[in-house]
This record gives C-alpha cells, structure tokens and sequence, in this order.
C-alpha cells in the first residue's frame, strides 16, 4: 500500500484559512474542485512520515517549517492510498513559493518528456473554499483542524 505524509498549514486572520497546493502537470491543468491538497508525497518505510512530510513541504513550496506541529488523523484515498498529516499555524507568503519538477513523456506515447512543476500554484483558502477545493479524502483534515481550533475560535469562524 502507498504511503504519503503531508502539512496542513494555516493562519488565523478574521477567519481560519488553510494553505493548499494545486497539483502541476498536464493531467490537472484545466482542473479546480477537488484536485488542490495539502503539500504531501510518498515515503519508503525507512523513512519517518513526519520528517518525509517536512521534507515534502519543502520541495513543493520551498518554505522550510518551524514551530509546533499537532498529528492529524490518517485518511484513505480513493486509489488507497494513505495519507498522514500534520498541522502548524504559520505565515507563508504565496508569491514566493517555489517547487520541485517531474519528467513525464508528453503527449502520451509521443517519444517527447517535457519537464512540469509538481505544483504550479499555491493559495490560501478559508475553510468552506477550501472544502471545495481539496481533494474529497482530505477535507477530512480539515474537519480535523476545525475541531482541534474550534476551543479557541469563535464557532462562527470554524467549519466543521
């Protein structure tokens, strides 16, 4: 079974927001509701989930984290894959994220490997957005961080 550790980033402003990730390529191109994640990539078992959710922060968005982080619950995705996450409060300026590349042969079975960004884009989002915008296996995580902010908000600026 695959394997993915991630971070869910988010800040507290008038509202809580939630920094997510639009998966870059030509596969989701012209794609919005329920392709963004949160920054996450697969792990071997001789990694620890959390330091490969770091490190895979760092490579989609060029934002090293610090501070304290809290453990999400696991999710299941459609394809069966398993996602961990962690959530930290934190500020991270969206022009200036940069991310790593991945060769793919494109179009397909045309000889030709053209080289894409892993993520093109990245944004912050309030809760009820960002509900649309995750992919569906993820909104878990964010009901997750609702519930976790929900003793220090006010319950209208939680979504649960």
């Amino acid at each position: 079974m695959k394997t993915s550790a991630g971070i869910l980033a988010f800040r507290v402003t008038n509202e809580v927001e939630v920094f997510l990730v639009h998966p870059g390529g030509p596969f989701f191109k012209n794609k919005d509701e329920g392709v963004w994640s949160i920054p996450k990539g697969e792990y071997t078992g001789n990694e620890e989930a959390f330091l490969a959710a770091k490190r895979e922060f760092l490579e989609e968005t060029g934002h090293e984290l610090q501070g304290t982080f809290f453990e999400l619950e696991t999710v299941k995705q459609k394809g069966g894959k398993e996602v961990k996450a962690w959530a930290i409060e934190q500020e991270i300026d969206t022009s200036r994220f940069v991310s790593n590349t991945f060769n793919v042969e494109w179009p397909p079975r045309s000889g030709r490997f053209q080289t894409f960004r892993e993520v093109d884009k990245a944004e912050w989002f309030t809760l009820p957005v960002a509900k649309l915008k995750i992919n569906i296996a993820q909104a878990a995580f964010l009901d997750q961080l609702a519930t976790h902010l929900s003793g220090r908000l006010p319950v209208s600026n939680v979504v649960g």
